[in-house]
């Protein structure tokens, strides 16, 4: 019995030591998972909650809203458009043949390019972006998912709203203003030369998940918006220039042409097109032939229009005056063993005329009596060779080769425009030195930057100019100018009824790529010139590569600037001249 109570009391005294550590370990235990929740809540806290995030929360990179583009009156060519992009997460793709099918309807695309998408190891996947409204439409009813605010993904499929390029003008100015890609990123034009300022840092789109990983909404669209452009264009003169430039296409059958009109005092260029061009909407479908911005890329040998160098240079340097006379009655001149002749016989023909009907045997004396230094320096100062420095992107600089380069034939090809090669903005850049007085201009497109809130950041308003010519000269070249398009001139059909003009023609040879001479039927037409000429509000120049049917620049292009001058001028409400005149002979009287 004693033995008995001795064991029942050690066991007892065993019980109670056992439930001491016991209860003393889950104390310990518990004051230890205390201090560690305190820890983590207070020390980790940070860590913990980024590291939680980044497992319920994926962040996906989305397209910012790109800066608006506008014309000089503040109409928009760029803007954007919010529209839904149709992603999947595969893991929780849930979809049948039948339900494939008709996805695919609705979007347009073939079943196997959706079916190609579900790889089960990536949890967001691209299946179509930037539908459109009623696209967006028919994969939401495709889908089963209710279109209502907050809807998330139904088996899998999900919208995220992006940012899309619009251009509501379509094809207008589309060679200037430039494109983006699927991405924004930019492709040509004003897109491409300002997208430091049209873009931003970019968004994101942050997609919730449970823990299994399961996509619950699209979450928090965070978008920004980058500065707006300010064009230099104006949009109805750009669709009275692309207007006319579509006729002429037309009725000349061309391969394709080019037309700047700028204000020849500030170098703005108020409208530029080149043909054959693309909508800015459809990029997709448009070539690299109808991208690129021929004003600026293409260069090609000038002819008569160059015939500015020669001239200018004679009456600045004294060599001639209006009253030298030139015998042209052969109507042909040997330069370098090479007979050139011109387009019609003349007999003897003063400074001015010369020019005015373009004497290619007129123009070669003066070029001779120059000589090659005088004749390089003056296409120099007048900027041929050299990229104007217009704010788009892809400007060439053309060529003309130094002195102690030229040929024996050079003497006679290059006073006549053969043998350097130009951009038709470095052409309207040099009459536009005559129109304001002996200044060259740089040429330039953008007129302000501004933040979308209307903060200016950035203006273009003092133009780059420096003098090429004394004052005196220009009058006087702006005074033969005048008489190329009245009669006797090679351009009386570039007349615009009430204001003079002054202008000059081009004809030029095209080279055979077969016979590598000059080709027999194929050619550039051009006209250059400005309007009014005494007081110019604009300059211009239009350029036709290989008509058919007519193949001088008076022909061809010299109407064509007419009838846009005629439309530019009274959109510009600029008073004709002879009102004016009729208005000083009533003052005077």
């Amino acid at each position: 019995m004693q033995v008995r109570d001795r064991e029942l009391k050690e066991k007892k005294g065993l019980n109670k030591k056992r439930a001491i550590i016991l209860n003393t370990a889950v104390i310990f235990g518990f004051c230890a998972i205390c201090l560690r929740l305190t820890f983590l809540m207070v020390f980790d806290h940070k860590a913990l909650a980024e590291k939680a995030k980044l497992q319920q929360i994926k962040a996906e990179d989305i397209h910012a809203m790109r800066g608006n583009i506008y014309d000089r009156r503040g109409r928009e060519f760029a803007v954007n458009v919010e529209l839904e992009s149709l992603y999947c997460d595969a893991k929780e793709v849930d979809i049948d043949s039948e339900g494939i099918g008709r996805l695919a309807t609705a979007l347009g695309m073939e079943a196997k390019f959706i079916q190609a998408k579900f790889q089960p190891n990536k949890r967001f996947t691209w299946i179509n972006r930037k539908l459109s409204p009623e696209t967006t439409q028919k994969v939401r009813a495709a889908l089963g998912i209710e279109q209502k605010a907050g809807a998330s993904a139904a088996a899998g499929f999900g919208f995220v709203p992006e940012a899309k390029r619009f251009y509501p003008k379509g094809m207008l100015a589309a060679n200037v203003v430039g494109t983006v890609g699927m991405d924004n990123q930019p492709l040509e034009g004003i897109e491409l030369k300002y997208d430091k300022y049209l873009r931003t840092t970019g968004g994101k789109v942050y997609l919730e998940r449970d823990a299994s990983g399961k996509m619950l909404s699209p979450g928090v669209n965070m978008e920004t918006r980058g500065d707006d452009i300010l064009l230099t264009l104006d949009e109805g003169l750009q669709y009275i220039v692309e207007k006319e430039l579509d006729k002429a296409m037309a009725k000349w059958r061309s391969v394709a042409a080019s037309a700047i009109m700028m204000d020849p005092f500030t170098g703005e260029i108020l409208a530029m097109a080149a043909r054959p061009s693309f909508d800015l909407n459809g990029m997709g479908r448009a070539s690299k032939n109808d991208v690129r911005n021929r004003a600026i890329t293409d260069i090609y040998e000038p002819g008569s229009t160059f015939k500015i160098v020669v001239g200018t240079a004679a009456l600045e340097e004294g060599i001639y005056n209006l009253d030298s006379t030139f015998d042209c009655s052969r109507g042909s001149i040997e330069a370098g063993g090479k007979v050139i002749h011109d387009a019609h016989r003349h007999g003897l023909l003063t400074f001015k005329e010369v020019i005015q009907k373009s004497s290619n045997v007129g123009s070669i004396m003066i070029g001779m009596k120059l000589g090659r230094d005088n004749i390089y320096k003056y296409a120099k100062l007048f900027g041929y060779g050299d990229k104007t420095g217009i704010d788009l992107p892809g400007e060439v600089t053309g060529w003309i080769r130094k002195p102690e380069s030229w040929s024996a034939t050079s003497i006679g090809a290059i006073p006549i425009g053969q043998e350097v090669a130009v951009t038709p903005l470095q052409v309207l850049r040099a009459y536009s030195a005559i129109a304001n007085g002996g200044y060259l201009v740089r040429p330039h497109v953008v007129s302000q930057i501004r933040t979308h809130e209307g903060k200016t950041l950035l203006t273009f308003d003092k133009p780059e100019k420096k003098r090429v010519l004394s004052e005196k000269t220009a009058a006087v070249f702006k005074d033969i100018l005048k008489t190329v398009v009245e009669e006797g001139g090679t351009a009386t059909g570039a007349s615009v009824a009430g204001n003079k003009v002054a202008g000059k023609t081009g004809t030029a040879q095209l080279i055979d790529r077969r016979t590598k001479r000059y080709s027999k039927d194929r050619f550039i037409s051009s006209f250059v010139g400005f309007v009014p000429a005494d007081d110019p509000k604009l300059a211009m120049i239009i350029v036709i590569y290989e008509p058919r049917g007519a193949i001088y620049g008076g022909v061809v292009a010299g109407p064509i600037f007419k009838s846009i001058a005629d439309q530019a001028l009274s959109y510009m409400n600029v008073p004709r001249d002879d009102i004016n005149e009729k208005n000083l002979l009533l003052v005077s009287r």
